[in-house]
């Protein structure tokens, strides 16, 4: 009964439309403490039909499946999708010279026989390419918040249509790992810490084709240990259900998945299948014993995609969902408190928000007058030591002003001095002319005597 509500886009509703259908065919489940009753029915009714219904009008809307892709560049991230779809996927060429992180977003509408699926691909460009990769994982999260965030923001709204609303959360995040190396590097290990309690998070090591099986293996088993080691958690396949439970608990020990990718056909014998053609042979990716591509498409698409859709619902979204109403002051009631009311939690968050307005406010104000006052304590000192400034300049003004002055008398009186010398020694000079002229005219009267 359960795999007839495993098309559901949206979890919740798909909990809610079960508990429905539960309660129509259990008639005798009812509340507790109350009087149980079951009822038979004379003759045929109809509503065995609402499993088909609902079906139908799933199958008519479609479904939302969400991926992110976390890996270094070059690692093989846009040919793997490729390759789990069936279809090449168009995707701008990265290069390893990005600034930063950069998340980029491609959806697609795919159709398998009448089934519609809106196929999200979230690419890391530039993720592990900085010389400094300390905050690399930083972008990631935000990312993934703020699909949060837009759903929340659907869900409280006054109008809502979440039965027809696309679904943006992430839904699983494959996080590539090199195969170059023994283990996992630092950045790895941070960022899947970070990651755990926000995605469903399944390690996937990348071009698993340039590595021997013994040093395959031999990775695969350091990979364990170090997650294990550093409490990393990743999503486990659910093994609950009868159905599922023998195929999810075998592929729960394939962790983590070594995957191969390729889109081009290659002849092996007399048929042509997907793989790498190399001087030493060819690598089929939908061969179990040469890569675990198949393992991964079965895992992800095939047995437990709803499974990874509702654990997003219920259980990461839900984390980020109750932070944010606490945040927000909604709490949940205890048994011995009273009920909750959302007008007196609003009215009591807004007096909150209105008391933190006023006291910011009021330190803002005091903070001005403070800042005020020191400004005018600093305009003041800066006016009396212009002030003093000037006084001085003035003195040395003053001073050579009467400096200059005494100058100028000591000049003039040495220009009367010297001119009164001057028209003394003029006057020297002519009566010593007027001699020197008289002196031939007494000689040539003495001669004519």
């Amino acid at each position: 009964m359960l795999s007839l509500f495993a098309g559901c886009q949206h979890p919740l509703v798909n909990l809610q439309l079960l508990s429905a259908f539960i309660c129509i065919f259990f008639l005798n489940v009812s509340r507790q403490n109350e009087e149980q009753r079951s009822l038979e029915l004379s003759g045929h009714v109809g509503f065995d039909s609402l499993p088909c219904q609902l079906v139908n009008k799933l199958v008519a809307r479609g479904f939302c499946f969400n991926i992110l892709c976390v890996g270094e560049t070059g690692i093989g991230k846009s040919t793997l999708m490729s390759t789990l779809f069936g279809r090449t996927f168009e995707n701008e060429e990265a290069s390893h010279y990005e600034e930063e992180v950069r998340l980029r977003s491609q959806t697609y509408d795919l159709q398998e026989n009448t089934v519609k699926l809106k196929l999200t691909i979230v690419h890391t460009a530039g993720f592990g390419d900085q010389i400094n990769n300390e905050e690399s994982y930083k972008p990631i999260l935000d990312h993934i918040d703020a699909q949060f965030e837009k759903y929340l923001e659907e869900e409280l709204k006054i109008k809502r249509s979440l039965f027809n609303y696309d679904d943006p959360r992430i839904h699983v995040c494959l996080y590539f790992i090199s195969p170059n190396g023994h283990s996992l590097k630092a950045l790895d290990l941070i960022t899947m810490k970070k990651l755990e309690s926000k995605v469903n998070l399944i390690p996937v090591i990348g071009k698993a084709d340039i590595i021997s099986k013994n040093d395959l293996k031999n990775l695969k088993r350091n990979i364990m240990n170090e997650l294990l080691s550093y409490g990393v958690q990743i999503y486990q396949f659910p093994t609950e259900d009868e159905d599922v439970a023998e195929i999810n608990s075998s592929i729960n020990n394939c962790f983590p998945f070594a995957v191969v990718g390729s889109t081009d056909d290659v002849k092996i014998g007399n048929r042509m299948v997907k793989g790498r053609m190399y001087p030493w042979g060819a690598v089929q990716v939908e061969n179990e014993d040469h890569c675990d591509l198949v393992k991964l498409r079965e895992m992800l698409l095939r047995v437990n995609m709803e499974d990874l859709r509702e654990q997003t619902h219920s259980r990461h979204y839900e984390l980020f969902r109750r932070c944010k109403l606490e945040e927000m002051g909604f709490k949940d009631t205890d048994p011995d408190s009273q009920s909750f009311s959302l007008q007196e939690t609003y009215e009591a968050k807004r007096k909150e928000l209105i008391r933190e307005l006023q006291h910011k406010e009021e330190s803002m104000r005091q903070m001005f007058v403070n800042k005020v006052k020191e400004t005018e304590a600093e305009l003041k000192e800066k006016e009396k030591e212009l002030q003093e400034r000037f006084e001085q300049l003035k003195r040395l003004h003053h001073e050579e002003k009467k400096s200059l002055e005494e100058k100028r008398r000591e000049l003039e009186e040495e220009m009367n001095a010297f001119n009164r010398r001057k028209v003394a020694a003029d006057t020297l000079m002519g009566q010593a002319l007027q001699g020197c002229s008289q002196q031939p005219l007494k000689k040539d009267k003495d001669k004519k005597k």
